[in-house]
C-alpha cells in the first residue's frame, strides 16, 4: 500500500509543512537536556549518578540522530541550509557522524525496504533471536565492543576529506571541534571531567539504544520482504520514561515515517492518528511498550 492509496496531496499538506519554531525548540531542548544532565552530575558527583547520566545520555546521543535523520530527509527545517548546517553542526557532528553521508546511505534503505536490497538487513534481518544471543550483543554494546567499531568506522570514512575544511566535507575535524568546545565549556566552569561521561555513553549505552531502536523498527515484523510498509515496518507505543532512552523526538512512529518519508518528526504522532481514521490500521498491531515489543523479538 502507499500513502496515495488513501489520502490526497492536501490531506497530507498539513503533516509536511515544516516549521522554524519547532525544529529550533527540538534542537534547543536536546542541548538543554544534556547540559542539564551534567549540571546534575556535577552537583551530586557520585558512581550512581555518573551511571544514569552516562545511560541519559547515550538517549540524548540517540536524539541527536533522530534529528540527524530529519535533517537528512530535508523535513526538519523549512530551509535546506537549515537543515544542512544546524543538522550537521548540532545534531550530527556531536555523535561523529555526517548528516550528508547519511542521507545518501539512509536513502537507499527507504527505497529498498522490503526487499532483499535493503542496506540495513543485517541490523534485523536474524530476528526473532533467543535470549542468550540478545545477551551477548547486550554484553557487546555496554563493554564498549560495538562503540570501538563504530570509531573505526568513522574514521575510516573520514580519512580521505582530511584535506578539505570542516565546513566543507572534513567530518572529523568537525567532531574535533564540537566535541572539543563541549569539553571547553564544562572546563570553563570547572568540570572539564565530566566530558568523559559523553565518549563513553556513545561507546556504551547509545550503541545498545540504538539496537534496540533498530529491533523496533524492523525486527521480527509480519513479512520483512512484502513491500508493504504495514508488514515491513513497525510503530510501537511507548511510555513516558521510554522516550527518555529509545524513542525522543517521536522516533516510535517508524511505520507513519515510512509510509510518508517527508513528515518531520514534530508531526508524526498526528500523522499516526490521521491514518489510523482512515482504517489503514485495522489489522495492524502496535506494541503497547519495550516490554511487549521484546517479547515478539526475543520470544522465551
Amino acid at each position: 500500500m502507499k500513502i496515495t492509496d488513501v489520502a490526497t496531496r492536501e490531506e497530507l499538506a498539513p503533516f509536511t509543512e515544516r516549521s522554524q519554531s519547532k525544529a529550533i525548540g527540538y534542537v534547543a531542548f536536546n542541548w538543554a537536556f544534556i547540559a542539564a544532565i551534567f549540571c546534575g552530575v556535577a552537583a551530586w558527583t557520585n558512581p550512581l549518578t555518573i551511571l544514569v547520566g552516562i545511560a541519559l545520555l547515550g538517549g540524548r546521543q540517540l536524539a541527536f540522530a533522530a534529528l540527524m535523520h530529519d535533517c537528512g530527509h530535508r523535513a526538519l527545517f523549512p530551509g535546506d541550509r537549515a537543515n544542512a548546517v544546524i543538522g550537521q553542526w548540532l545534531c550530527a557532528y556531536p555523535i561523529l557522524s555526517d548528516v550528508h553521508r547519511y542521507a545518501a546511505g539512509h536513502q537507499k534503505h527507504h527505497a529498498f525496504a522490503g526487499t532483499r536490497k535493503d542496506p540495513d538487513l543485517p541490523n534485523y534481518q536474524a530476528y526473532p533471536i533467543t535470549k542468550e544471543s540478545l545477551h551477548r550483543k547486550i554484553v557487546r554494546d555496554l563493554t564498549g565492543r560495538t562503540g570501538w567499531k563504530a570509531l573505526r568506522a568513522a574514521w575510516r570514512r573520514g580519512r580521505t576529506e582530511l584535506a578539505k575544511a570542516p565546513w566543507n566535507g572534513n567530518a572529523l575535524a568537525g567532531h574535533a571541534i564540537v566535541n572539543g568546545a563541549m569539553f571547553a565549556v564544562l572546563h570553563a566552569f570547572g568540570e572539564g571531567l565530566l566530558y568523559a561521561m559523553w565518549p563513553a555513553a556513545y561507546l556504551t549505552s547509545y550503541m545498545l539504544i540504538a539496537r534496540l531502536r533498530q529491533v523496533a523498527e524492523h525486527g521480527a515484523v509480519p513479512d520483512l520482504f512484502d513491500l508493504d510498509p504495514r508488514m515491513n515496518t513497525r510503530t510501537t507505543l511507548v511510555r513516558w520514561w521510554e522516550k527518555l532512552f529509545v524513542a525522543p523526538f517521536h522516533l516510535n512512529y517508524h511505520l507513519e515515517h515510512h509510509f510518508q518519508a517527508n513528515v518531520p518528526c514534530y508531526h508524526l504522532p498526528a500523522f499516526h492518528h490521521f491514518l489510523e481514521s482512515k482504517g489503514i490500521y485495522a489489522e495492524t498491531e502496535f506494541p503497547n511498550g519495550y516490554r511487549q515489543l521484546f517479547a515478539k523479538t526475543v520470544p522465551a
